[in-house]
């Protein structure tokens, strides 16, 4: 283990998806191996937009089944559900008094998720970028894995960090580490099957357009199937998947799956059409997922033990924030007690 502290967090907001899993719950896993890592569900994050609270619960439970599925160890990580821990509100609350208007006004997310609706936005979804500097700084992580549409929430935990360290610091001026990015992989950004310039997502109305970890084989190889692409065959060079956003995605995909690099896969399938392309990528796809999907099945039906795994994980991670938040209280002036 090295002395970097990793946190990443996801939201329990439907099945987790092929995006989830190659963009960041592959590296996850590898992390856990050579750093010490605190896995979130966040919880907090996923009420400032309309929910049901009773699917909450059940998302949040099946989330931790699917992480632990996808190779999670809770003895070699911490993983716990974010409302479970109390510092994750309190920190935001002081941070939202570091923080500045102006630097929440330029985070593009809330313009994508508020839509033409601003003024029946909640407040949440406005300052929800500095819970996640919150969730960050509040086990004082040195390191963030990141995909691209994260990096601008990064930049402003980065931004809080300065300063506070600026403003209540002390001496050295080094309260919080300023956290760095990690961005790993040949797919940190996997695309929709449907569109291959739109991220693949959960609230995508197209159940076509991603890999469910929770699809049997069959559909696997029926969604790779019928996945857009162009007319063209693969190219021989990465140069030739320039301007082919769609032939991209899959080959980033397979190099994913298969621990390789773009080379290696046009160097196997360059000249090839389609039709052999997207089976052999189906079978990989079906190869890798179908442990999972089973395991996945096993934990979901078991809610003691997945109760029992977040409720421990809360508690170790709870050790880890509550003496941090008793000293970003006393850094501005709180009286203890």
């Amino acid at each position: 283990m090295t002395n970097e502290r990793v946190f990443s967090g996801i939201q329990p907001t439907g099945d987790l998806h092929l995006g989830n899993y190659l963009g960041a719950i592959v590296n996850w896993v590898r992390m856990q191996e050579t750093h010490d890592c605190i896995f979130c569900i966040v919880d907090l994050h996923a009420i400032t937009m309309s929910h049901d609270p009773q699917l909450l619960a059940k998302q949040t439970r099946e989330l931790a089944a699917a992480l632990i599925a996808s190779g999670l160890d809770p003895d070699r990580c911490i993983l716990f559900h974010q409302s479970a821990v109390p510092m994750h509100a309190q920190l935001a609350w002081i941070l939202q008094c570091v923080a500045r208007v102006g630097w929440l006004d330029r985070m593009t997310q809330f313009k994508e998720k508020k839509g033409k609706d601003k003024e029946g936005a909640s407040v949440g979804l406005y300052t929800y970028p500095v819970l996640q500097a919150a969730d960050i700084l509040g086990y004082r992580a040195t390191h963030v894995p990141v995909g691209e549409d994260q990096k601008q929430h990064l930049e402003l935990a980065r931004d809080i960090a300065i300063r506070f360290n600026q403003n209540f610091g002390g001496g050295d001026g080094e309260f919080f580490p300023v956290p760095e990015p990690m961005i790993q992989g040949p797919a940190t950004r996997v695309m929709s099957l449907r569109d291959g310039t739109a991220k693949m997502s959960k609230s995508d109305p197209s159940d076509m357009s991603r890999i469910a970890m929770t699809d049997d084989a069959d559909t696997i190889m029926r969604k790779f199937k019928k996945a857009k692409t162009d007319p063209e065959p693969l190219p021989e060079s990465e140069e030739g998947l320039e301007g082919r956003p769609e032939a991209a995605n899959l080959v980033n995909i397979y190099a994913a799956l298969a621990g390789t690099d773009r080379a290696a896969v046009l160097r196997e399938f360059g000249g090839q059409g389609f039709g052999s392309f997207k089976p052999a990528l189906g079978e990989l796809a079906a190869e890798k997922l179908a442990p999972n999907s089973e395991r996945y099945r096993d934990l979901k039906a078991d809610k003691k033990t997945l109760d029992r795994i977040l409720r421990d994980g809360a508690a170790k991670a709870d050790a880890i924030a509550a003496p941090i938040l008793e000293d970003a209280k006393r850094a501005v002036g709180f009286l203890k007690g």
